[in-house]
């Protein structure tokens, strides 16, 4: 094995059950010490038991690895950052971050009531500051990070009575894009994954019926992100899907639009002339960061 943790600790968050689970066997098969986060409640957040996190720490150890469990929950700023000092305590360091813990409450928009919305995006996006925001001093007085938010395709693109969901799983995505840029004067790598698998959490969508389970495994999605937590990969700032036979980047991507004189009074009239061009994604362009992209926008025509 080329790619290897030795020396390094990491934090997986959810790490109880499904694709959490996988990335912490796979960390750990390759030298890194886990601590492997898991609440081990229901998934719509209800209950808890240290019973998943606990099994996945006797599977690495009874493999010959390193691990320790921690049944705190990310939505809390204080019980995420005990995670952290989970591995602090025990470990005496974090150079990884994987936020992976996540909730589902399913409803469409008009009967979803607020506390469900509130709290799954608590939980996926909050939580990914909140236990982010504990371990970043460290990575960056050593030097070294990785971290990986965990997105979806809901946040990408949209599904049906998943409001709350999408809206975290984009918003990790929006976080993600700066920390990129402010962790990479102290060699802090940040990522965003979508993944597909047939895990638990992914039931209430009807995968299992559409997919073969079979074939849509975690440990398919978990080569993805062993190798994005690694020291070998040093591209940050990329939205990656990864499933069974299928990796690709995700960017999002801005049309050649149109330019006018900014001179020349613009009303709803003309724009409803011009929609067809502007809504038209002819010669797209993607960008590094909002400055790159107002240069671009700004720019005068020849």
């Amino acid at each position: 094995m080329t790619i290897e943790f030795n020396g390094r600790v990491a934090v997986v968050t959810g790490a109880g059950n499904g694709l959490g689970r996988s990335y912490a066997l796979a960390l750990a098969s390759r030298g890194a010490r886990v601590v492997v986060n898991d609440l081990g409640g229901a998934i719509d957040g209800s209950g808890g038991s240290g019973t998943p996190a606990d099994a996945v720490v006797e599977e690495i150890r009874a493999a010959g690895g390193e691990a320790l469990a921690n049944y705190d929950s990310v939505a809390e700023p204080d019980s995420a950052a005990n995670i952290v000092q989970t591995a602090l305590d025990n470990f005496g360091q974090i150079d990884i971050v994987i936020n992976n813990a996540g909730i589902v409450r399913d409803k469409t928009f008009h009967k979803m009531s607020l506390d469900d919305y509130d709290f799954v995006a608590k939980v996926h996006y909050l939580g990914s500051v909140y236990v982010t925001h504990a371990a970043y001093p460290h990575m960056r007085e050593a030097n070294y990070g990785r971290v990986l938010m965990v997105s979806s395709n809901s946040g990408l693109y949209g599904n049906f009575g998943q409001t709350n969901y999408s809206a975290a799983k984009m918003a990790v995505v929006g976080f993600m894009n700066t920390l990129k840029l402010e962790g990479a004067r102290n060699n802090i790598v940040v990522n965003a994954l979508a993944p597909l698998a047939a895990t638990r959490i992914a039931e209430p969508s009807g995968i299992f019926e559409t997919y073969d389970a079979e074939l849509v495994t975690p440990e398919a999605v978990a080569a993805m992100v062993t190798y994005l937590v690694s020291e070998d990969c040093t591209d940050s700032g990329n939205i990656v899907a990864a499933t069974a036979g299928y990796y690709s980047r995700i960017q999002v991507m801005e049309s050649e639009g149109v330019r006018v004189d900014p001179r020349a009074e613009m009303t709803p009239d003309k724009i409803a002339e011009f929609w067809p061009q502007i809504h038209a994604m002819r010669n797209p362009t993607g960008y590094d960061d909002a400055v790159a992209n107002l240069t671009a926008v700004m720019a005068k025509e020849d």
